[in-house]
Parts: structure tokens; sequence; C-alpha cells
């Protein structure tokens, strides 16, 4: 395993836009430190500090800043494809086949590469908002601290799904600009599928369905937290109530299609005249 992580890891670092584009993925989550200490100035009146406001509490804050950095995966997602979008422009991938590398290590040398890179912002992210947590929460009970760390497992499940999708993708048509235009056609494509069943059979059974979808079921692993914010400035308000929690049947459900995306990215590699 770290034979092959090494190699894609050589050939990423000596790819000078790949380098920026790792970098990016890594360093804009960490806006968020940026967000806690924003400080708005109302014409002089009064000043608004996020970080003031209780959004930065633990245990929200975890629910809180995965989700937000959840939505940088897109960086990362460019070099995915690009791992395999250069491949065949340079011809690297039949050069690596001919030096001995099978079809089953080359899709295992980019599997391992997004869970290793997956793991890294995993824990950056950790990192940063315990931070965050500890200079502005007015808890600090380790058992109120720790209470949702389970978003930072939903948030690595997450990553490493996204990115085996976009492997897939890449397999699929070989073209980085192409593998992301499909991914874009798949998210419209799950809504439609839920549009008709919904007019079909109702909206509440489409939406138990549609849970199942590759991204619809990545999302449901970290929902969005603005209403949770909300609740807990208006808890009277029942009618805001929802489920944001981290379900182990959604994580279940996303490492099934993980799996089914690997073996189809290997299945496409062994099927392709190279």
């Amino acid at each position: 395993m770290l034979r092959l992580l090494n190699l894609e890891l050589q050939k990423l670092l000596l790819n000078r836009a790949s380098k920026v584009l790792i970098f990016i993925s890594f360093i804009l989550p960490f806006t968020v430190l940026i967000l806690s200490s924003i400080k708005i100035n109302f014409f002089g009146l009064f000043t608004l500090e996020l970080g003031e406001l209780g959004i930065f509490n633990f245990p929200i804050i975890w629910h809180i800043t995965t989700f937000f950095a959840s939505q940088f995966k897109f960086f990362f997602a460019i070099v995915v494809v690009s791992m395999i979008g250069n491949e065949y422009s340079n011809k690297t991938i039949k050069q690596n086949l001919i030096d001995g590398l099978s079809k089953k290590e080359f899709i295992l040398s980019k599997f391992y590469t997004i869970v290793f890179f997956s793991l890294i912002a995993t824990l950056l992210i950790g990192v940063a908002t315990l931070c965050i947590g500890l200079y502005y929460s007015s808890y600090t009970e380790l058992s109120i601290i720790f209470r949702e760390t389970n978003f930072l497992l939903a948030y690595f499940v997450k990553l490493v799904g996204f990115f085996s999708l976009c492997l897939c993708l890449a397999m699929l048509v070989k073209r980085s600009a192409f593998a992301l235009g499909a991914l874009f056609v798949l998210y419209i494509v799950e809504w439609i599928i839920f549009g008709v069943m919904a007019w079909q059979t109702g909206t509440e059974t489409a939406e138990k369905i549609q849970g199942f979808f590759p991204l619809k079921s990545m999302y449901n692993l970290i929902k969005q937290p603005f209403q949770r914010v909300m609740i807990t400035k208006f808890p009277d308000k029942t009618e805001m109530m929802y489920d944001y929690a981290v379900h182990s049947s959604d994580i279940i459900i996303v490492l099934v299609w993980t799996a089914i995306f690997v073996f189809l990215s290997h299945k496409l590699l062994m099927k392709r005249d190279l």
C-alpha cells in the first residue's frame, strides 16, 4: 500500500497545478477561522462578532465546520480527475503497466491517495474546530466537547465517497473537464428522477428513495446546520425541528457506493484497450 501511495504522491507533487490545487484544498477550509473572527460594525451603533453568537459552541461547532469545509471538496475533485486525465494524455498509464504495475494496483494507488488526502483534510478540520471551540465555547466539559465528533467521521466518509465517484467518472470519460461535467449531469439527473418519483409516488416516498442516490446520500451525511442554529435561538419554534444527526445507515450507503465506484473504475480499466 505504501509503495503505491508513494508512487502516486510523487506524480502529484511533480505537477505544479496539482500542488497548487492540493494546497488550496487544505487551506480553504481554514477560512472558518477567519469566519469565527469576523466583526460587523453596524453604522457605529454596535459591533456584531460571529464568534459571540454561540454558533461556535460545543457540540454544534463540529456540525458547522464540517459542513462548511465540505463545500470546498471540489478543488481536490479537480486533482482526482486530473490524476486520470493526465495519465491518459501523458501516456503514463501505459508506461506504468509496462513497468510492471497491474491494473488493479493502478486503481488502488488512486484510491489510497484519495483516502490519504481525505484523512489529512479530516485531521486538519478536526484540529481547527477544536481550537475555535476551545476559544469561543462556553462549555468546557469533555463529554460536551467531544459529543458530536462523529461529524468528523461523516466528513471523512463523504470525502472518500465523493472523490471515488470522481475517480470513476474520470475513468469513464478520460478527460478532466468532461468528468466534472458528468458530475454536474449526475446531479441534475438525480433531481429529475426525484421529481418524477415525487409526481408518481408522493414526496415522502420519493425522499426515502432519493436517500439512496450517490450525491444525495453523501449530502445526507452532513445536513445544513443553519436551521439548527435558528433552533438554538428560538427553541419554542417546534416547526423548525429537523433530523440533523449523523446516521450509521447513511454512512453504510456511502461506503457501499464507494466500493461500487472503485469496482467500476477497475472494471473500466480492465476492459479498456490502452
